[in-house]
Parts: C-alpha cells; structure tokens; sequence
C-alpha cells in the first residue's frame, strides 16, 4: 500500500464519518417532531447492544473445561453488583475488567 491509497483510504473514512454525524441534524429539522419509529429506537437499542455485547463478549467461554467460566462469571457478577451498588456505569465496566483481569492473570 503506497501513501496515496493510505491517504485516500483516510480520506474517505473521514468523509463517511462526517455524513454519518451531519445528517440526523439534516434529516430531522430543529422544531420538527421526530417520528415514532427513531424515538422507539433510542429506547430500545442501547439495551440490546449491551445484550449483544455480552453475548459477543462469553461466546468463546468453555465450561466443561478448567476455568469452567469462573473468571467470567465473577467479572459479569462484579459488573452487575458495582452497578447497582454505584449506578456508575464507566466504574462497573471498569471494576469487572479489572477483576476479570486478575482473575485471568494471576488466579486461573
């Protein structure tokens, strides 16, 4: 790949970025309403990439075979446990990450 394909290859990233954040702004007007099905969406969708991100996330985990998904249960427990107990959502992924972590590294 030479510095001309690299630089259009930024080039257009840049500008579908770009598209991608400029037109709700040009599609839904300020002061207009926005329709039934966009505002269904925003209320359902952050919960089911979450889901499927978890899905994504323990699709590889074997529980017939050592660790047996402790490490993965404990960090998911310590997720939901931190959230609750904080409602902060950066300090529960954070938390479980890190528990996860040591776990992985230095326990299993």
């Amino acid at each position: 790949m030479n510095v001309t394909h690299s630089i259009l290859i930024i080039a257009v990233g840049c500008i579908v970025t770009a598209i991608t954040r400029f037109l709700p702004f040009l599609i839904f007007r300020k002061g207009a309403k926005t329709p039934a099905i966009i505002e269904y969406l925003g209320k359902v969708l952050p919960f089911a990439i979450m889901g499927m991100l978890v899905v994504y996330c323990l699709k590889d985990v074997t529980l017939l075979s050592a660790p047996y998904g402790i490490p993965e249960l404990l960090g998911c427990a310590a997720v939901a446990l931190l959230h609750i107990w904080k409602r902060n959502t950066l300090l529960s992924i954070g938390g479980g990450t890190v528990l996860y972590m040591i776990l992985v590294q230095l326990v299993f």
